[in-house]
């Protein structure tokens, strides 16, 4: 025990709400980072992968040819050679209307897209393995198909999967109130068919897996660049009869994920298989041209939707029809259902509407599965949702301003369940709109795009305004019907005997610098310092539920979790300092790892107590003792709404017809900041993917199923100078009923941006009587529609 002077004792500020660096980034920035490529056991065999050059095909003949000529070549595996060493993954769903496509390692009969992986190659080195696939020939029968979703929903079409019986494995249907009788008897109607294009995750990082077994505990060890290494290990577990305690997954250091790396590959399924099947380490590194090809993919919704208000601006219904295209197979675990039923559950947004009418499809096609991405759903939905206010607005001859603040809900309103079902807990809709437009100088904004027009340039100014539901507890699941608990997320804190404190969770950061957040959490709570706390994630084995990061979960589930197990932690850390100083409990505080008595000068460190605790005899009575740990479970169940408004302006060079964006505000209210510097850099960053989403991004298919934007020099991505400065408003809206008032906010720049941009594009067009419908705008589609416009003036 220690006396120190009163007066030269300050208690430390709270970390929770400062910019406090990341302590992720000195290993990564100085190199010393661990990915699943940098490991590399003694004996591994390298996997490459024969891919489907077909859409559709039956599968008649394997011949390897001269391929086990090759040095170094060790095996060549179809289907057939790995028979009854795995079962297939199934996707289930409570959903009704819903066929769960079976996942297996390899194709088995036929092959349903593009770059579906065929035959396993292994080898010394990827480079014998890639040499040994150019030799081998797969001969194939080739089917008939439907690449678009419109053809594909046919009752005639070209059956994928024939033991489904349709392609058509989702359906489902929203309503409330009469969404027919609204429209048909308001005064003002808009209509669009609107679509965002099928995209794809690009992480730094390729989707890199390596498996070990261990014969003598007859164990297997999965490194994956995953962010869900818990539902990973569960579901391997059931395919290859593996109890949990002989099965751990772990991912490391992973280099971006938004979504791509957030579902189970066949991939890892294969080289899990083939390290048990010869008892040595497999690994397989994706190149770029396989994660474009074979990673799943997003959005390509068709959505049908027709807006009904009144001439005040008031929402009086709206009514919408969704086909959405899902690829080949449902994806593992979140379902086919994932992204199209939430485009038409979130569909109604942040705003008052009574009448609604939501119907969806989800439809097989010969493409990658469609899975998550940085907003599921929310983007598209989003996009539909924000043109059809800013047309009703312009035939209202309404400031898109204006009509928004009319019809977000309002605080007296919350919590708010909208039409679809949705339950908005409590949210700053109003407060962000204001807060945006002020942070702009929105009127002056106008001005000066009337004054641009004046001299016959193309400029508009867009808004979006959008809610989102994250940390989701367990009144529903992630993706809805799955039967997979996502609603709650264990800590387990430990100080050991030299005061070291040691927290581990079941998320799996990869970028969101969760290791300083939740430590920020934790030295708060607990009240010790934050450079002894170890946050330790991404490994199946850390606690019994590993689920991993996704949905803008992690801050609010792991930071519940932190925030309990701190304070039972706390409790007899204080219990114990109570007996060695003498002093009632209710008499101590704890701060930066020093306990003190508010009655004395006496104070002792977390390390002392440690010790006392633990190494030294007879200091606490065997019937006081207790260890320093708790394990604690936290769920959230309704999750919470983040909510934020989008402002963009925008520029169209008339003879170049690109886009550029001159200004760009978010006003976002994402709860409690744990760390703004870490909230603004997400921002930053899925404002960025976005406008890559809006202007840039688009995978396609051609007529004959064939992926024709195979590179980066054809899958555009945004650079530095399509990124301006990002006016941020920071709106802390309160929120009692969550633990620590945190909400998620890392997926919003992607659902916000593209609706925002896309309304900046339409208002710059206007004076040619042009709405956008489809993104990404890209100069061609542009052009079109300038040709189309100008056809139509002289015609008229």
């Amino acid at each position: 025990m220690t006396i120190h002077d009163p007066a030269s004792i300050e208690l430390r500020p709270k970390l929770v709400g400062q910019r406090i660096k990341r302590t992720e980034d000195p290993r990564l920035l100085t190199g010393c980072g661990r990915y699943v490529d940098d490991i590399t056991p003694s004996g591994t065999l390298h996997l490459a992968i024969r891919r489907s050059d077909q859409p559709h095909a039956r599968i008649k003949s394997v011949d390897v040819g001269e391929a086990f000529g090759i040095p170094g070549v060790v095996g060549i595996f179809d289907a057939g050679d790995i028979e009854g060493e795995t079962l297939p993954a199934l996707p289930t769903s409570r959903m009704k209307n819903y066929y769960a496509t079976p996942i297996w390692p390899l194709a088995r009969g036929k092959v349903r897209y593009v770059g579906e992986p065929v035959v396993a190659v292994l080898a010394e080195s990827r480079y014998a393995a890639e040499d040994a696939l150019e030799l081998i020939e797969i001969a194939y029968e080739a089917l008939p198909f439907a690449i678009r979703q419109v053809d594909a929903v046919a009752e005639d079409a070209p059956l994928l999967h024939e033991e489904a019986g349709t392609n058509v494995i989702i359906s489902r249907e929203f309503a409330r109130g009469d969404a027919d009788g609204a429209i048909a008897g308001a005064p003002i109607v808009v209509k669009g068919t609107f679509r965002m294009t099928r995209k794809t995750a690009v992480s730094m990082e390729n989707r890199t897996y390596l498996a070990e077994w261990d014969k003598r505990r007859q164990s297997l060890t999965l490194h994956s660049s995953t962010n869900i290494p818990g539902i990973i290990r569960d579901v391997l577990s059931g395919c290859l009869g593996l109890s949990g305690n002989h099965l751990r997954v772990i991912a490391p250091d992973v280099g971006g994920s938004f979504g791509g790396k957030g579902s189970l590959y066949p991939e890892e399924m294969l080289v899990s298989v083939l390290a048990r099947k010869l008892g040595r380490p497999i690994k397989y590194t994706s190149d770029r041209l396989e994660d474009l090809s074979a990673t799943s993919q997003a959005f390509d919704e068709l959505i049908e939707a027709e807006l009904a208000v009144d001439n005040d601006g008031k929402l009086l219904g709206l009514r919408a029809d969704v086909i959405g295209d899902i690829g080949a197979y449902s994806i593992y675990p979140w379902t086919g259902a994932l992204e199209p039923v939430q485009v038409v559950s979130f569909l109604p947004g942040p705003y008052r509407l009574e009448h609604y009418r939501g119907r969806v499809r989800g439809v097989l096609t010969p493409k990658p599965p469609t899975g998550p991405y940085r907003g599921v759903g929310r983007p598209s939905s989003t996009f539909a949702m924000e043109r059809l206010i800013d047309m009703a607005a312009r035939k209202l001859g309404m400031d898109p301003v204006e009509i928004r603040r009319r019809n977000l809900v309002t605080a007296d309103e919350f919590p708010y369940r909208t039409a679809s079902g949705i339950i908005w807990d409590k949210s700053a809709f109003q407060e962000c709109l204001e807060g945006a437009c002020e942070h702009a100088n929105y009127e002056g904004l106008v001005r000066e795009r009337d004054r641009a027009r004046e001299q016959g340039r193309w400029v508009g100014i867009g808004l979006s305004s959008y809610a989102e539901l994250t940390g989701i507890g367990t009144r529903i699941s992630v993706a809805p019907g799955m039967p997979i608990n996502t609603g709650t997320e264990t800590s387990k804190i430990e100080i050991d005997a030299t005061g070291a404190i040691t927290a581990a969770f079941g998320i799996s950061s990869h970028g969101q610098g969760l290791e300083t957040t939740l430590a920020q959490v934790i030295a708060d709570e607990l009240g010790c310092k934050m450079e002894d706390v170890e946050v330790q994630h991404g490994d199946s084995s850390l606690v019994p539920m590993s689920s991993g990061t996704y949905a803008s979960r992690s801050a609010v589930l792991a930071g519940g979790a932190a925030t309990m197990s701190s304070r039972v932690v706390k409790a007899k850390v204080l219990k114990a300092a109570a007996y060695l100083m003498e002093v009632p409990v209710e008499d101590l505080d704890a701060s930066d790892g020093i306990i003190r008595a508010r009655s004395s000068n006496a104070s002792m460190t977390f390390k002392e107590v440690a010790s006392a605790v633990y190494s030294q005899m007879g200091r606490i009575p065997r019937e006081q003792r207790e260890d320093l740990s708790a394990s604690e479970t936290y769920d959230p169940f309704l999750g919470t709404a983040c909510s934020s408004t989008h402002l963009a302006v925008v520029e169209i060079d008339p003879q170049t017809l690109g886009v550029q964006i001159k200004r760009f505000v978010v006003a976002e209210d994402c709860g409690r900041i744990i760390n703004p510097m870490i909230v603004d850099g997400q921002v930053h960053g899925a404002v960025a993917q976005g406008i890559g989403a809006a202007l840039l991004e688009e995978i396609v298919y051609d007529d004959k199923g064939q992926f024709v934007s195979a590179s980066l020099a054809d899958y555009l991505l945004p650079v530095a100078t399509d990124v301006p400065n990002i006016g941020i408003v920071h709106i802390e809206a309160d929120l009692p009923n969550t633990l620590g008032g945190f909400r998620g906010m890392g997926e919003g720049g992607t659902i916000g941006a593209p609706a925002a941009i896309a309304n900046a594009i339409s208002d710059a067009l206007s004076p040619l009587g042009i709405e956008i419908d489809t993104l990404p705008a890209t100069p061609d589609r542009i052009f079109r529609l300038v040709q189309a416009a100008r056809a139509r003036s002289t015609v008229g």
